[in-house]
């Protein structure tokens, strides 16, 4: 029997209100009258009638809305009068007391993950104290009405703004359509897989361009049907032809495919660790490890990292009983095609990392950047001929990809403490979503090292979390190619952060407390052919039987099981004594948990199915076999000198224009609905001061009786990468420990990141612009004594397809590397905010300001590519910086802000909007070396800072600063303005602050 409940709001839905304003925004203000949501739960399981209304009482608040039960093929079905009325009007009718003229239905497609139904599921069984049995389930849509005078095209248009073809369907009906049905049709998605499970058997011995097309394109199913891309080049698929010559057998499609995920560049970061030009180690091992190993040899002592690129996360010393861990990720590929199921997946993902590093660290924090292209415009992109496969607007991915990370972390009850918005049109194509938790460990669980992890030949493999579905088959592979036409629907992968919940809980607050396993990884990319082949390498070997891996649906053929992404799963290496204790625990959390194999010293990867070997290789192979290949660069940096541009005397315009940027204007709409709260440690919040100011760094406490903090920042310039990518990433690198070093982190004790993203890395000046900035990350790393802990790459964010005129083009993302910085701060109550405090406080800056504009938000607003990008004098700066940290111990600073993107102007006003007070500032005697007030303001050079001081700490303060660059520029007035005056001393800004905060919010106004 099959069960409609539909809940509707009786008042105001603000889900409505926001789809409402978007459809105004895109032109259908005049069309449509009123608009409201149903939200509709489809049940594959028999119910009495007084069950069907206990669930509906469950599942609608009395107060606020009114469910309506419908029964398929039954006296129940909701076809009465009372429901549907007629009116006069003869183009729309009422429902409920509201007229209506057109309704669509959005639901998902059959396989993919559906969040809303699982939870609908628990509910179910909680309070009916019932359980479902196999083929029976919950399953959710959402139906929206539509009054207005509206043609069918217009709502097939309006339709597709709201769903993804990839993972939804619409189902669309006119008024007298939905009378004469009763209402929309009964649906239930489920997977139907008609054919048997199968293994393929392939044999390597053809053409080398055979070979090419399989590494390309993928193996061909029996029908026909390609599965999606290997990410194999000829090269590697030569090395592993010859392989399987040598054994004397053709391979499996299991072992080709797993194959793959394993030497994928996702998975092996090929182009950091194969030899470039002259670096026979490779970019990875000659410089950003080799950085940190010299600088914790060089500490000594006072080596505060504790594991460094050897585990899921990096971690640091956070004092004297824990560890703090960081890890961020890219989810790029998968947000290109859905936005929100790749975002939420990413940010959940991650938080996994930091449940498996170690025996298992507690998230304690999020953090998140997307680089997108505007919103605001609309341009049309397919990836096939024909105007076929269009892509999703700017603004879909927009919306998707900050919902995403809403619902992973507000669902998990972790803060989302710190984030940024980059904007420029090279990421139409693909966009990049980075995502990153911090975790807490105790150093120490009953004395063994709680770092230390290492499966046991003996110990059983055990998966615990979601089951196995076809959504994430071919992920890794995915990602380590351009975007195109043969992308797949299967790399989409949608996240369950209820259902992680619950597994990160019995984890991290149970069962690594008691030691009941060795080891623990997540399923990430590649799924078990990765997470169990990498814990193998503790052990020496394994063998996993496929029959007992928990699946969604049956049908799935060995390879798709081996390979796929689906989300909430973790794999552990437990001892046989401990299972049955483990296994209750998870049983009584309601964590599935299952024994699909045991970890031996086989030295090999064996896989059966149906009780017959389909993966037998050696894992010197699987992990080692895969050949490297000698990279070369062709790069030299163009030259750009400063383009003149005409004088203006007044810059007040220029700095509102400045404020009202995608890069620069206030992304509070964010900031607001992501959670920093939860658990109860912020304390500098991602908005600050009573103006609501987006913060550069953010800091919170992870343990609450502990007067230490954790400050997270970042720096990002990938309009840099145009000109200079070394000065780029050194700019980065700079700007994150300045951001730092703002709100109070010691600058000794600071750790970093680096995430690259990069572009057709295939290409020998797109690889020189890659080994110019890895050489900075270790030239600027030394400099500041700031170790890498953690990183990762993703080497292809490219998209080829075609335009709105059906033409062939690639969009190639800019170069674009975030570095993010880690801190400690000793006390937290030292903690200094970007706000200005008190009128009468006197303004310094700190840092020399040059004619530093190329790559800058200014040259960008008047779409100049000219200029020198910012240089960094590391020496200098980390002199200031740890100059400001003592006066910042000492409670001199009343308020600090690094100076980044749109320069001191943007400084400035920041300060001024967040304390909502006026300033008052010239530039007589700023330090450094400027031609031209609007550069003097504009400027973007590095190592700078603007703080404000209480009159009487002037001396004091002057008398720390001594030996390092910096000047006494103005004051914190009552007026409510900002007031600059060039370096001749005449006024060349002069706003006031209710247009300045007019300027700063309104271009993210609705969202």
């Amino acid at each position: 029997m099959i069960t409609r409940i539909e809940v509707t709001s009786t008042v105001s839905d603000s889900r409505a209100q926001v789809r409402k304003k978007r459809l105004f925004a895109d032109g259908f203000k005049s069309k449509i009258k009123d608009l409201w949501i149903t939200d509709v739960y489809t049940l594959d399981k028999s119910f009495s009638s007084d069950q069907l209304q206990t669930i509906a009482t469950a599942l609608a608040n009395p107060v606020t809305q009114k469910a309506v039960v419908r029964v398929e093929n039954s006296k129940h079905e909701a076809r009465n009068p009372k429901q549907y009325q007629n009116t006069n009007d003869k183009n729309s009718k009422l429902l409920k007391g509201k007229l209506f003229s057109w309704v669509f239905e959005i639901g998902f497609l059959p396989g993919v993950t559906d969040n809303v139904a699982s939870t609908t599921k628990e509910i179910i069984k909680d309070f009916l104290k019932t359980k479902f049995t196999k083929g029976e389930s919950v399953y959710t849509s959402q139906i929206t009405f539509l009054s207005g005078d509206l043609l069918e095209t217009e709502v097939k248009d309006i339709a597709n703004n709201f769903f993804n073809p990839l993972i939804q369907r619409v189902h669309i009906k006119s008024y007298p359509q939905f009378r004469k049905d009763g209402g929309m049709n009964f649906v239930v998605p489920k997977v139907l897989i008609k054919t048997k499970p199968k293994i393929l058997e392939i044999n390597l011995n053809v053409t080398d361009d055979e070979l090419k097309n399989i590494g390309k394109s993928g193996i061909k199913n029996s029908d026909g049907i390609g599965r999606g891309p290997l990410a194999l080049d000829l090269f590697y698929m030569k090395t592993i032809q010859s392989y399987f010559r040598i054994l004397g057998r053709n391979l499996t499609d299991i072992e080709l495919e797993s194959l793959a995920q394993t030497w994928s560049e996702h998975c092996k970061h090929t182009i950091f660790a194969d030899p470039i030009d002259e670096i026979k180690d490779g970019l990875f091992k000659s410089y950003i490890k080799k950085a940190t190993d010299e600088i914790r040899k060089e500490k000594g002592k006072k080596d505060f990292c504790v594991s460094v690129f050897e585990d899921n996360s990096g971690a640091i010393e956070f004092d004297d009983k824990y560890l703090i861990t960081h890890k961020v990720e890219t989810h790029n590929s998968p947000s290109a095609l859905d936005p929100f199921g790749g975002s939420i997946t990413g940010i959940v993902g991650v938080n996994r990392d930091t449940i498996g590093f170690g025996l298992g660290a507690k998230p304690v924090a999020n953090c998140y950047g997307f680089c997108l292209s505007d919103p605001r415009k609309d341009i049309p992109l397919y990836k096939g001929p024909n105007f076929t496969a269009k892509m999703l607007s700017s603004r879909r991915i927009v919306d998707g990809v900050i919902e995403g990370v809403n619902a992973g972390g507000n669902q998990s009850g972790i803060p989302t403490s710190a984030g940024f918005l980059y904007f420029d049109e090279r990421y139409r194509g693909k966009p990049l979503v980075f995502v990153g938790t911090v975790g807490l460990i105790p150093r120490k669980i009953k004395g063994k090292k709680s770092y230390v992890k290492k499966a046991r030949s003996g110990d059983l493999i055990v998966m615990i979390g979601g089951r196995v579905g076809k959504d994430g088959v071919h992920g890794a592979t995915f990602s380590s190619e351009t975007m195109d036409a043969g992308s797949p629907v299967s790399a989409v992968q949608i996240g369950d952060p209820i259902t992680q919940k619950k597994l990160s809980d019995a984890i991290v607050k149970e069962a690594r407390d008691l030691l009941l396993y060795n080891s623990i990884t997540d399923n990430g990319a590649g799924g078990l052919s990765c997470s169990v082949a990498e814990m193998a390498k503790e052990s020496g070997g394994c063998e996993v039987d496929l029959d007992k891996v928990p699946l969604k649906y049956v049908g799935l053929d060995p390879w798709e099981i081996w390979v796929s992404e689906s989300q909430e799963r973790m794999t552990l290496a437990v001892p046989a004594k401990n299972w049955k204790i483990f296994y209750d625990l998870m049983k009584r959390r309601g964590v599935e948990a299952s024994v699909i194999g045991k970890f031996t010293n086989s030295k090999k990867c064996i896989v059966r199915f149906r009780g017959k070997i389909i993966m037998d290789i050696e894992m010197q192979f699987l992990h080692y076999g895969l050949p490297t290949k000698k990279l070369t660069t062709s790069y030299e940096p163009e030259e750009f000198s400063l383009l003149k541009i005409p004088p203006i005397k007044d810059l007040t315009h220029q700095l509102h224009r400045l404020l009202e940027r995608l890069n620069i204007a206030s992304y509070s709409f964010i900031s607001q609905q992501y959670d920093h709260l939860v658990q109860g440690g912020s304390v500098l919040a991602p908005l600050q001061g009573r103006g609501r100011v987006n913060a550069d760094a953010t800091v919170f406490r992870p343990i609450l009786e502990s007067q230490r903090g954790v400050v997270l920042s970042g720096g990002l310039y990938p309009s840099y990468s145009d000109i200079d990518s070394y000065n780029m990433a050194a700019s980065s690198i700079d700007t994150a420990i300045r951001n730092a070093v703002a709100t109070g982190a010691d600058p000794e004790y600071i750790a970093l990141l680096d995430n690259f993203c990069w572009c057709s890395s295939d290409d020998p000046y797109r690889l020189g612009q890659l080994k110019r900035a890895a050489k900075a990350c270790y030239d600027y790393a030394l400099a500041y004594r700031t170790p890498f802990i953690s990183g990762k790459d993703s080497m292809f964010n490219d998209f080829k397809g075609y335009d709105s005129d059906g033409k062939q083009i690639k969009i190639s993302i800019p170069p674009t590397l975030l570095i993010s910085s880690i801190g400690v701060v000793l006390d937290i109550t030292k903690v200094v905010s970007l706000d200005t405090k008190n009128p009468g406080d006197l303004i310094y800056i700190l840092g020399e300001t040059y004619d530093e504009l190329g790559g800058s938000e200014y040259l960008r607003m008047l779409n100049l590519k000219s200029g020198h990008v910012p240089n960094v004098d590391a020496i200098k700066n980390l002199k200031l910086y740890k100059t400001l940290y003592k006066t910042i111990e000492k409670g001199i600073i009343a308020s600090s802000i690094s100076i980044g993107r749109g320069g001191l102007a943007i400084a400035l006003s920041k300060k001024s909007l967040g304390g909502m007070l006026g300033i008052s500032v010239t530039l007589a005697d700023l330090p450094g070396e400027q031609t031209r007030d609007d550069y003097a303001i504009f400027s973007e050079s590095q190592g700078r800072l603007v703080v404000t001081i209480d009159p009487k700490n002037q001396n004091e303060f002057e008398k720390f600063m001594k030996g390092n660059s910096f000047a006494l520029i103005g004051k914190v007035t009552k007026e409510q303005s900002v007031h600059i005056r060039g370096m001749n001393g005449k006024t060349i800004v002069k706003a006031g602050l209710k247009e300045m905060k007019r300027s700063y919010t309104k271009t993210f106004e609705g969202y």
